[in-house]
Formats: structure tokens, C-alpha cells, sequence
């Protein structure tokens, strides 16, 4: 694979299956781990849309322009692509523009350097030095619920799906692709007796030291706790302790969009301003709410987490998708049986296809 061109613009086939639920598992098996056994039923393929846009960067590219491109193009993350190597080596996030604002900015007085001119190599080089961890991603041909296992284990948030033969990068898991395909066929499937228990009595989410922001909160001091706490969203509490908004690290990305990441001594209020126009508000639910309700909504509202709320709409917990893929696939119906059969190495087999669809995939160097 050559990646000359500046822009290089990559059309190709990828195999695929789109059919629904392979084979009914037998009667005599329990219902409770119906969704573990669908997930294994499914390959990775089966996830990977029709047509999709992937973004790729050498890691030549500066910094500044790679989160430029990610905001043009409308995605979260890209994989990274080593000319040198000829393989690829790592994503680059909206985390990593955090980290660097995080630790470079002084003022708004003074310049960005690291921001303004270091190339993905540097970054990665200065950053990973002593963190250093290989790419983790999965084969197409690999099973949703090794997927899920691999998002869950390394507290990872994007999977990158790379064919073993060729080399390439054919799409980006997540669990909110992952629990919509599911729930596109739950109504085809057994529904287990723990969908209609509630948050409360299967100890679902997050509930002690919530890390959370006010109305004034600097943006400098929210970028402060997404680092150390190694959260995705803050909820915004007012005087009175209501959840009234949510910082999460995509809208972090919007400073890149505004071009106004030089000055990160404003509120998160001001900054939340030039959030998209199509936010609906916090997304919430409380403790008393069945887990079918809450994936229901999580899944219509297209969003990563439900703030927990109590009467007041003070806060309580925050709920997931990874706790609630964790709940459905890894440890159903709250059975922690199930770590103790987790591989500890994912096998993965390689088998043809005879289907096939369109993914673009645009390297950028």
C-alpha cells in the first residue's frame, strides 16, 4: 500500500453479510444469555454499513490539521498510518486534543506551539514514550462479542476493524453501533426475565465520586478533569445541585471547529453556545427504570450515557453504553460466572466472503 499522494482517495470492495439471526438456539437453553449467544452468531462484518466514509492519517501530518480534518469530515477518530512501517500504528482521538490543550496551554495570550506545529509523529513520540501500547483492533471476521470483550477489556471506546490478509482498515466499532445492530433483532429473540428489572436492582452504572462540572466552570478546568477522572462527559449542576447541561468530549472538539482552542478560560456555558443546534438536552433516567427502557432510549437518542436522576433531577449516577453492553453481553443478568470463560487470548479465523459492498477511505498526509 502507497500513499503518495497527498490526498489519496481508496475505493474498494469489503466482503459482507447482512443476514439476520443465523440459527435459534435450542429451547432447553437459558434465555439469560441470549445476547451473548447472538453476539457470537455475528461477525464484525455484519456491523459494517452498506457504504461508509473511513478518515486516515499518515502520521506525517500535523496535529493541528488532523483535528481540522476530523471536524471537516464528521467522525470521532482515525487510525494512523506509518509510511515507514507500512502498517498502522495507533488512532488518533478527540482524547489526544484534549491532552495536548490540557498540557500545553498557557494563557490565552500565548501560542499553542505543540498545537500549531507538531506532526502526529511527534506527538506520539513525546506522549507515548513511556505508555506505550501496540493498536488494538479486531478482524472482520472475528465475532461482535469478541468485539465487545476487546471494547470493554482495554476501556476503549473506538475498535478499529483491520483485514489480517490485506492490510487494510475497513471500518471503526463502537458501542453504540453495536448495541443498535442488537437491538435491531431483539424483538426476533427470547426477551431475558432481567430486561424488565430495574437500574436499581441490577446495580447497573456508576453511583460514588461522579465527576462533575458547574455552569462557570472554566473549560481548562473541565479539560483538567476529563484527564484525570478518564471520563467521556461531565454533567453540567447548578446551584441548587439539577443537572441542567453535559460537557462531553466531542463538544471539545467544537474549540477545533470555532478555532477558539487558544483561549480555554471561558465557561463551558460560553463554550456550549456553539454546540450543534440539534442537541435535545441531557439525556436522563432514574434507578426505578427497567433496563429495556433504558436501552430503548439510549438507542433512539443516539447518545453514549444517561445521566441518573433522582425526583429533584439531582444527580445520582451515570449509566453508559459500555455498562450496559457489559450487562447484556459479558455478564448477563448480572451472572460474573461468565469472566471466568473469557478467552484470554481472542482466536481469530479467517474465512472468505462472497458479498460485497463500498467503503471510501480517505488517507490524508
Amino acid at each position: 500500500m502507497r500513499l503518495s499522494p497527498p490526498l489519496y482517495l481508496h475505493l474498494h470492495y469489503l466482503s459482507s453479510t447482512t443476514s439476520g439471526l443465523r440459527s435459534k438456539a435450542p429451547a432447553s437453553e437459558p434465555d439469560c444469555d441470549i445476547y451473548t449467544r447472538f453476539m457470537k452468531s455475528h461477525q464484525c462484518y455484519d456491523l459494517i454499513p452498506t457504504s461508509s466514509k473511513l478518515v486516515v492519517f499518515d502520521t506525517t501530518l500535523q496535529v493541528k490539521k488532523a483535528f481540522f480534518a476530523l471536524v471537516a469530515n464528521g467522525v470521532r477518530a482515525a487510525p494512523l498510518w506509518e509510511t515507514k512501517k507500512q502498517s498502522f500504528v495507533g488512532m488518533l482521538t478527540i482524547t489526544d486534543f484534549i491532552i495536548i490543550l490540557h498540557r500545553y496551554y498557557k494563557s490565552p495570550l500565548v501560542q499553542i506551539y505543540e498545537l500549531e506545529e507538531h506532526k502526529i509523529e511527534t506527538w506520539r513520540e513525546l506522549y507515548l514514550q513511556e505508555t506505550f501500547k501496540p493498536l488494538v483492533n479486531i478482524s472482520p471476521d472475528a465475532s461482535i462479542y469478541d468485539a465487545v470483550y476487546s471494547l470493554i477489556k482495554n476501556k476503549i471506546h473506538r475498535l478499529p476493524v483491520i483485514d489480517p490478509v490485506t492490510g487494510n482498515a475497513l471500518y471503526i466499532l463502537t458501542h453504540k453501533r453495536i448495541l443498535k445492530f442488537l437491538q435491531l433483532f431483539v424483538c426476533e429473540m427470547p426477551k431475558p426475565a432481567f430486561m424488565k428489572l430495574t437500574l436499581g436492582e441490577l446495580g447497573i452504572g456508576t453511583y460514588s465520586n461522579i465527576a462533575f462540572i458547574h455552569p462557570d466552570t472554566p473549560i481548562i478546568k473541565a479539560l483538567s478533569i476529563f484527564v484525570e477522572k478518564r471520563v467521556s462527559a461531565l454533567p453540567v449542576v447548578d446551584i441548587n445541585g439539577r443537572v441542567v447541561d453535559i460537557y462531553s468530549k466531542f463538544d471539545v472538539i467544537n474549540l477545533a471547529a470555532e478555532k477558539t482552542y487558544n483561549n480555554l478560560d471561558v465557561s463551558v456555558t460560553q463554550a456550549l453556545q456553539h454546540r450543534s443546534q440539534y442537541f435535545e438536552g441531557v439525556m436522563k433516567c432514574n434507578r426505578h427504570e427497567t433496563l429495556e427502557t433504558i436501552v430503548t432510549r439510549i438507542v433512539k437518542a443516539e447518545v453514549h450515557r444517561l445521566v441518573v436522576v433522582d425526583s429533584n433531577s439531582s444527580i445520582e449516577g451515570i449509566v453508559s453504553l459500555s455498562d450496559i453492553l457489559q450487562a447484556l453481553v459479558l455478564t448477563p443478568a448480572g451472572n460474573r460466572s461468565y469472566l471466568l470463560n473469557l478467552p484470554l487470548i481472542l482466536l481469530i479465523n479467517h474465512c472468505n466472503k462472497h458479498s460485497f459492498n463500498w467503503i471510501l477511505i480517505l488517507f490524508i498526509h
